[in-house]
C-alpha cells in the first residue's frame, strides 16, 4: 500500500478535532480526495489520530 501523501495527511489533520476524526468523516476525506480509506486509516496511525465512532471495520 502506498503511503499517505501530503494532502491525505493535510486533509486528516484539518478533519481532527482533539486527535480524533469520526469514520463518517474520515471516508469522506478518502472519497474526496479519490484514495482508498486504508490510505487515509494510514494517515491517521501516522499523525496519531485515532478513528472514532467507526462503521463496518473500514480502518485498521
Amino acid at each position: 500500500m502506498d503511503k499517505p501523501t501530503l494532502e491525505v495527511l493535510k486533509r486528516v489533520e484539518e478533519a481532527a478535532t482533539d486527535k480524533r476524526i469520526s469514520c463518517t468523516v474520515a471516508r469522506k476525506v478518502a472519497e474526496d480526495l479519490g484514495v482508498p480509506a486504508r490510505m487515509v486509516g494510514d494517515a491517521c496511525d501516522e499523525l496519531g489520530v485515532k478513528i472514532h465512532a467507526c462503521e463496518l471495520g473500514c480502518f485498521k
